[in-house]
């Protein structure tokens, strides 16, 4: 979806609900985006992710925020302009929902890669309509209920009432249709009164018969259907395309014709009795023309349910199927002037005539410019002399040019901005995990939302805190140093690895004492026990290290627990550190440890669980500035 829909939620909700609670919707729905691209294309689940956060914070219902989210999308479109569209579909609500369709087809130009829903009402009454509504997402049943509600208000001055009848999936073309029946309920007298005024004007006015040739010989592009989706009838220039009318009437419209607006329609006379308001766009196949080969087959759209071919496909089958005849039909010196005739696209709209059940297609064929006319096979005397298509097709040629290059800028613009927007989350990211190095992740997200760097220093009553040094490494020269920062960088790194699986907090590395903590900033009573097993897995993790000189690493570990306060230090390199006597303990419990151990003091030792450790008393020893001491040796765990 668009980040049109999201970027509505995230208005609405900052607008309604305050800022504060937004931030706390981005951080419960894990949202990896804190703002929102109008002309960037989202994942369908980020708009349901977000309603689950709201209900989950809010402790309102999922169902109510896609409710209100609905809402939300319909009143921020104002801010584009689009209200002038929505008010310029018809007098009544009515009106607009007939007409839907053709807004989406509006708003194709500026979001090509929109995947609009589609509807249609099959009953109409004074009491309001039954609307059938056509999606590939599913999920946005009440995300409808409340866009349909809120347009009725805003711009109709009506209360609506919606009750779902009925829900199905269907399969049309290769996709996954979720088709919903909804009853709508609404003072609809008004729109009754004024059809009813033009039908009785109707039925009394007294004309005389009109032919069907009439309506053929206006629009000379146009089809006549049967309610057995049969061609009855063609227009004249349609027929000099063809070449033999007779070869065309009679025939399915399937073999010589597909859909390609509305998308997802399968080519049905129950399609075309109820989309009779809708633009539709048909793609005259020259394939079935040339070939007399029913491409319905290759396209399968209709009876089987299946993905209609691509234009590229289409042409394919027009390079293999081409017709070989020599004599020289209408049409067919331009026909063999093309390596590849391209189709025709004709636009128009469905016509119901009651009297013979049929439908009438009154279309024109879309033409650009010259160039294009002549890949189609036809001249400026085939297009209609009224509806502007010669005064079009000639403009253009004048133009094209220009707006190809207009058309080409801006769609470079389009891919580069996307790829900007791609490397700005990547380089988010990559910020994220460098401040969260440096400090942990809650206290990075206090100060992030404004607390300052004061307010995130705490007493903690007991912590846990381990020093690490490197044991017998040192440098005489240039290359020893090297050396030497390969092998901290290469020990260090594992010792990184290994934090977060024992919940465990690295503080930081001085020269080649590495310091870790467990206990704050997240608070946690077996921090003694995160600790020691950090330490044990740590004196394993060494074993397979190797000096660039082929020596062994051994490092030397102490452990000491006790009260200690901790805070945020530093405004342009800002390190979350410890203070206090519990760390200058831990740091002699250290110094006093021999290689290839782990020292810990009586306080950490009586922490950890009993008969789950081998431990043994190392004796008492002097500690400088705490004087005689017990300490002991953590060897492995029972």
């Amino acid at each position: 979806m668009y980040g049109m829909l999201l970027e509505s939620v995230q208005h609405f909700v900052q607008l309604e609900y305050g800022e504060e609670l937004w931030k706390e919707v981005l951080r419960v729905s894990d949202c990896q985006y804190s703002v929102f691209n109008t002309h960037q294309i989202y994942p369908d689940h980020v708009i349901s992710t977000l309603a689950s956060a709201c209900a989950e914070i809010t402790s309102d219902s999922y169902d109510s925020f896609m409710h209100f989210f609905g809402i939300c999308f319909v009143r921020y479109t104002c801010i584009f302009g689009y209200d002038v569209s929505i008010k310029a579909t018809g007098r009544f609500f009515t009106d607009f929902l007939q007409n839907v369709d053709n807004l989406h087809s509006q708003f194709r130009f500026t979001y090509p890669k929109m995947k609009s829903p589609s509807m249609y009402l099959t009953e109409v009454n004074e009491n309001g309509c039954n609307l059938v509504y056509r999606s590939v997402r599913h999920g946005f049943k009440h995300y409808l209920m409340g866009q349909l509600q809120q347009v009725a208000k805003q711009y109709f001055d009506l209360e609506v009432k919606t009750t779902v009848l009925g829900t199905r999936v269907s399969k049309a073309n290769n996709r996954t249709i979720h088709v919903i029946y909804v009853r709508l309920e609404f003072d609809n007298t008004e729109y009754m009164r004024n059809r009813s005024k033009k039908e009785f004007h109707m039925r009394t006015t007294q004309l005389p018969p009109v032919p069907c040739k009439i309506l053929l010989t206006l629009f000379p592009f146009s089809v006549l259907i049967n309610s057995s989706m049969e061609i009855v009838g063609i227009g004249d220039k349609l027929a000099e395309v063809w070449g033999d009318r007779g070869q065309i009437v009679g025939h399915s419209i399937t073999k010589y014709f597909r859909i390609r607006r509305p998308k997802g329609v399968l080519f049905t006379w129950k399609n075309l009795y109820y989309l009779r308001s809708v633009l539709f766009s048909l793609e005259f196949l020259y394939g079935a023309v040339e070939t007399g080969t029913d491409l319905s087959n290759t396209t399968s759209e209709l009876n089987d349910n299946k993905e209609n071919l691509e234009i590229s496909d289409v042409q394919l089958s027009i390079s293999k199927y081409k017709s070989t005849t020599s004599s020289i039909k209408p049409y067919q010196f331009r026909r063999d002037s093309n390596q590849a005739l391209k189709n025709i696209l004709l636009k128009g709209q469905m016509k119901y005539i009651k009297d013979i059940n049929a439908v009438i297609f009154l279309c024109s064929p879309i033409i650009n410019d010259l160039d294009e006319l002549i890949e189609r096979g036809l001249f400026i005397n085939d297009l209609n002399f009224h509806g502007l298509s010669r005064e079009m097709v000639l403009a253009g040629w004048q133009h094209n040019s220009k707006l190809e290059l207009t058309f080409e800028k801006a769609e470079q613009r389009s891919i580069e901005l996307e790829h900007n927007y791609k490397l700005l989350d990547t380089w988010k990211r990559r910020g994220d995990d460098l401040l969260y190095s440096m400090i942990p992740k809650t206290v990075a997200d206090r100060l992030r939302a404004g607390d300052s760097s004061l307010s995130t220093c705490e007493s903690f009553d007991c912590v846990t805190i381990m020093f690490c040094d490197l044991v017998g490494i040192n440098s005489a020269t240039v290359q020893d140093a090297m050396d030497l920062v390969s092998s901290m960088n290469e020990v260090f790194s594992c010792f990184d690895e290994l934090m977060d699986k024992f919940n465990v907090y690295k503080v930081e590395t001085v020269d080649q004492i590495y310091m870790a903590s467990s206990g704050a900033p997240e608070r946690t009573t077996s921090h003694a026990e995160n600790v020691a097993n950090l330490s044990l897995s740590m004196i394993d993790h060494v074993k397979s290290l190797r000096m660039p000189s082929g020596g062994k690493v051994e490092i030397r570990i102490g452990i000491h627990s006790g009260p200690t306060v901790a805070g945020v230090v530093g405004i342009k390199v800002p390190r979350y550190c410890f203070f206090g006597d519990t760390v200058n303990t831990a740091s002699r419990m250290q110094s006093t440890s021999l290689s290839g151990h782990i020292h810990i003091s009586s306080v950490t030792k009586d922490m950890l669980p009993q008969n789950q450790y081998v431990i043994k008393s190392r004796g008492t020893i002097k500690i400088k500035g705490k004087g005689e001491m017990e300490t002991f040796w953590l060897y492995s765990k029972t």
